[in-house]
């Protein structure tokens, strides 16, 4: 075999190593902006129930840890 397709057999071995680091790196991509996107509606759930919560307390008869009169 000689140099020329040497080099062209490393160069062909290369863009296929890039192509799949570009996809790779393309689907992580994706998938931690997926993530993102969940973290950030669980984050705004944890912030409404936190003041439902609140205010829920703020409501309440007593204080929170009462026990009940039949106790």
């Amino acid at each position: 075999m000689n140099d020329a397709a040497m080099l062209s057999e490393r160069i062909d071995a290369l863009e296929v190593r890039l192509t799949y680091q570009d996809e790779t790196i393309e689907t992580l991509s994706q998938t931690i902006t997926a993530q993102w996107k969940q973290i950030d509606a669980l984050t705004r759930q944890i912030a409404a129930l936190r003041d439902r919560l609140q205010e829920a307390e703020q409501h309440a008869p007593g204080p929170a840890n009462e026990r009940p009169p039949h106790y």
